[in-house]
């Protein structure tokens, strides 16, 4: 099950307090006020002038500077789909653990798919950077050393330094992977992008094909990463959060072993005891099948939510 999947939750815990208080995924819990659209966003067929515009934008975010090293699409989970198809079979090394869907997706397309524990060369590489859910992060220049295909999913990027992606100039056979959903808190647009030299993002946009991204999310994308004021605050913001959700876990026992801005991945011998506590309380957190010490938080959305928290956890 995927962060963020409340209906089973809710089942098994019919009696728990409402609204739930969902930690289990890493999108920004304050998102990006969206902003009044025109008519003309919901009325008619998306026009390549908006389209232009959001990849100006996102290309200036981004650090690229052009915007033919862009696709825009409906969502980085379409592109992790699309990408294995555009590849004749290969043998796939992805870097784990991490997202499931990388693997699900080049498994389905009849790749040749390992997951692996260090970074290393293959005919394709998939790297989650920094890694969902560990925070594992590897430089640039260790990645530009790869030789075969590099997809590098940096969903979870946009609040570091800008330096540490490969999206200002991606290697010759390099993917980079960027998540608007998760950093703006609007997962529910459904927007993403693919960035590539220019050959190749042309060919990851002619599979996606025409008006692939919805009006609405053309003119909401284009204004949100054009505003630097909320980013920045943004992070400063969930910075704060983040060390007040790690000193109530470690006052309630629990060792934080990774994570990134938007979530901590965290320890505890009877981590199911801790699935079952927050779920009488009306808290959804995100556990692991084959990792079974762990769970990952995400970041409460406001003082109301971190006092359910604290309560639930007894601190």
């Amino acid at each position: 099950m995927h962060g963020g999947d409340l209906g089973e939750v809710m089942r098994r815990f019919p009696d728990a307090p409402r609204p739930w208080i969902d930690l289990s995924t890493g999108i920004n819990p304050v998102p990006y006020p969206v902003p009044s659209l025109s008519d003309d966003a919901w009325a008619r067929l998306p026009s390549r002038a908006d389209e232009d515009a959001l990849l100006a934008a996102a290309a200036q975010r981004y650090g690229s500077g052009d915007p033919r090293t862009i696709v825009a699409a409906p969502g980085t989970q379409a592109l992790i789909q699309i990408l294995p198809r555009l590849v004749p079979r290969r043998r796939v090394a992805i870097v784990g653990p991490t997202y499931a869907e990388h693997q699900a997706s080049w498994t389905r397309a009849g790749h040749d798919v390992r997951l692996v524990s260090a970074l290393e060369d293959s005919d394709v590489v998939v790297v989650v950077n920094p890694d969902n859910p560990t925070g594992r992060l590897f430089a640039p220049a260790e990645l530009a050393r790869i030789r075969g295909l590099l997809v590098v999913d940096e969903a979870f990027i946009d609040f570091m330094p800008r330096e540490m992606s490969l999206a200002r100039d991606p290697p010759a056979r390099a993917v980079v992977l960027r998540s608007f959903g998760k950093t703006y808190g609007l997962a529910g647009l459904r927007l993403g992008f693919a960035i590539a030299q220019p050959d190749l993002a042309e060919r990851i946009r002619a599979e996606l094909g025409p008006w692939a991204v919805s009006g609405p999310a053309l003119e909401i994308g284009r204004r949100a990463l054009r505003d630097d004021a909320w980013l920045q605050a943004a992070g400063e913001r969930l910075a704060a959060d983040g060390a007040r959700l790690d000193g109530m876990l470690r006052a309630a026992g629990v060792e934080i072993v990774g994570g990134t801005l938007l979530f901590r991945l965290a320890r505890h011998a009877d981590a199911a005891s801790f699935v079952q506590r927050l779920g009488r309380h009306g808290i959804h957190v995100r556990a692991f099948a084959d990792r079974t010490d762990q769970l990952r938080f995400g970041l409460p959305a406001n003082d109301e939510a971190f006092r359910r928290l604290a309560a639930a956890l007894g601190v």
